[in-house]
């Protein structure tokens, strides 16, 4: 099967590339980037020069199935294209992840260019839209901090073991970005330093309470933090909710308890762990695992739930394979297998 990424010189386009280097069933025939067109693709990125790839502005060939990682409203203009001449399209920006158009407009600043797609649109976090993945043209890409907190909180919030009032605090190393240099990037600016941003409301705040708001009908009121942490990859997310008095007056140990109700819930995700042990952004450093520990607070009966990804892979790209594999019938692992580099 031939595949082509538009916008291969971004964080989330390279590391496509690289993962589909490895993919026994997938030849990367295409790849573009605005302004390395007409470079080879190991020139810009040396590490890729094995896939002897020139870039060009547009896709180029009989393709089968193309990834976008343009940025939002740039990626939709693209996409939609690509979707009219018959391609399969994973978009890893936020253009089709909301199903209002109205919010859409409300967080990203623009109007959609086409809202007919954001109904057809199939967000692609397979651990809960695996079915609805598999027969998708259109798969949008979740982003990297919803990952996380989406899969963190799934299992109580679809059990109705938690009071509505939730905090998700995340930490998100630099890469989460994108490669365009800012204040917020410069080295000299996030070394040794760590600070809180969006405190008025992140961009992906819509889509983690859209997801979860599916899983229930008692809507949950989501605070959502974000911080830069002086580091390349990694997310980790703590999440605390208080529990509803029924689940702590159960007899059981609200410990092994809660272990358990994640375990069985994520017992058939290959790429959710549930860890005996807080995880480490280290610890999913290259691969595609949600690693999680969910966890009581005796004293205060409060859920405490620990979740780290890498924002380029589980974030992004291998998310995005993921879900190719899924649409195109091929093992939801293919290439996705890669164990965590460490230290």
């Amino acid at each position: 099967m031939k595949v082509g990424i538009i916008n291969v010189t971004g964080y989330s386009g390279c590391e496509l590339a690289r993962i589909l280097y490895r993919h026994p069933e997938v030849e990367l025939a295409s790849v573009t980037g605005r302004s390395a067109a007409g470079q080879k693709l190991g020139d810009v990125f040396p590490h890729l020069a094995a896939l002897d790839l020139t870039i060009t502005e547009q896709l180029d060939g009989n393709l089968d199935l193309a990834f976008s990682a343009l940025p939002h409203k740039a990626s939709a203009e693209a996409v939609i294209p690509a979707l009219e001449q018959g391609l399969k399209v994973v978009d890893i920006s936020a253009d089709f992840r909301l199903k209002s158009a109205d919010e859409y407009q409300e967080w990203y600043g623009v109007q959609h260019q086409d809202p007919n797609y954001l109904e057809e649109a199939v967000y692609g976090l397979t651990e809960l839209h695996r079915e609805e993945v598999k027969t998708a043209r259109l798969v949008a890409n979740p982003g990297c901090y919803p990952t996380s907190a989406i899969l963190a909180l799934a299992p109580v919030i679809e059990q109705s073991l938690i009071e509505s009032d939730v905090i998700v605090d995340s930490k998100s190393g630099v890469s989460g970005g994108g490669r365009s240099l800012n204040m917020t990037n410069h080295f000299s600016e996030v070394n040794e330093n760590v600070f809180a941003y969006a405190l008025q409301g992140h961009r992906h705040l819509p889509e983690i309470t859209q997801e979860l708001s599916a899983l229930t009908s008692d809507a949950p009121s989501i605070t959502f933090l974000t911080h830069l942490i002086p580091m390349t990859r990694g997310i980790l997310s703590s999440c605390y909710a208080k529990f509803k008095p029924s689940f702590l007056d159960n007899g059981t140990d609200p410990i092994q308890r809660i272990r358990e109700i994640y375990e069985e819930y994520y017992a058939d995700d290959p790429f959710v762990r549930v860890t005996p042990q807080p995880p480490q952004t280290k610890q999913t450093l290259g691969n595609n695992l949600c690693l999680i520990h969910p966890t009581v607070d005796l004293r205060t009966g409060r859920l405490i739930v620990i979740s780290c990804l890498d924002n380029l892979v589980k974030g992004a790209a291998g998310q995005a394979v993921q879900n190719m594999n899924l649409m195109c019938g091929f093992p939801e692992t293919e290439s996705l297998e890669a164990l965590a580099v460490y230290p």
